[in-house]
């Protein structure tokens, strides 16, 4: 009973695979609002402040995991966090090696507090309000550290898009290594992949999305945005589906 009282859902390969995705999403859809519509990077950022905060008491209302709730506030989150770094990097000059450096500090600071409060930082036992607020504000954390670090390696160190997307896939391998052969702690294997995939998504957004004469594919951030979104659909409908079996396998099975 425990367990499907957790208010977000157990780490698989359909997490990573949305998280993913939803990072990807965040990255182009930022994009896609603000320049392509022409909406700017302050309106866009009080339109999907205002959904985000809508959706997050949604969930906060919802007494355990439900994927069309949990990942609609990931894709929200994802979005919103991108749009605070460009944000300060853009509109208020903000470099982003000290962007990368602020939001370290702010997510280890994050972790500190919430250990301290509740002396663990597992994913697996989110189960009162009190957790949940700490477990999404360190998701907003590192979709911001993520997007300024991805950026930061693509632009500023000259790596582009693509060998960027490769160095952040290869320390995601290292770590994956580091759990699977090295008995690395599973907490701190999970929020650094956390972490990383973040940057691993933007990049492989801008790859995407960017012209082809700015190192990009030419896709766009309408193609690339509507693709990635409507494949997180697909995946949170067959999971909800799934959830839908576990919790009712007799009337799942009449039917």
């Amino acid at each position: 009973m425990k367990e499907m009282l957790n208010r977000v859902p157990e780490v698989t390969i359909w997490f990573w695979l949305i998280k993913v995705l939803s990072t990807t999403v965040g990255e182009t859809a930022a994009d896609f609002l603000s320049i392509t519509l022409g909406l700017g990077l302050t309106t866009t950022s009080y339109i999907m402040a205002g959904l985000l905060i809508i959706s997050l008491f949604n969930q906060f209302r919802l007494k355990r995991y439900v994927p069309s709730s949990y990942w609609t506030v990931v894709v929200l989150i994802s979005i919103m966090g991108t749009l605070i770094t460009d944000l300060l990097v853009d509109n208020y000059g903000m470099s982003l090696k000290f962007a990368s450096t602020m939001f370290t500090i702010a997510l280890v600071s994050i972790f500190v507090i919430w250990y301290a409060a509740e002396k663990t930082l597992s994913v697996h036992t989110i189960f009162t309000l009190k957790r949940e607020i700490f477990y999404w504000l360190a998701i907003l954390f590192t979709f911001s550290l993520g997007t300024a670090a991805g950026d930061l390696a693509a632009e500023s160190l000259g790596l582009g898009f693509f060998y960027s997307l490769l160095a952040f896939a290869g320390l995601i391998a290292l770590i994956a290594t580091a759990y699977y052969g090295l008995n690395m702690n599973s907490i701190l294997a999970f929020w650094l992949a956390y972490i990383l995939t973040r940057p691993l998504g933007a990049s492989a957004g801008d790859l995407l999305s960017q012209p082809i004469a700015d190192s990009g594919l030419g896709f766009g951030t309408v193609d690339t945005s509507a693709i990635f979104l409507a494949v997180i659909g697909g995946l949170v409908i067959y999971l909800g589906f799934q959830q839908k079996k576990q919790l009712h396998p007799v009337e799942s099975e009449e039917q």
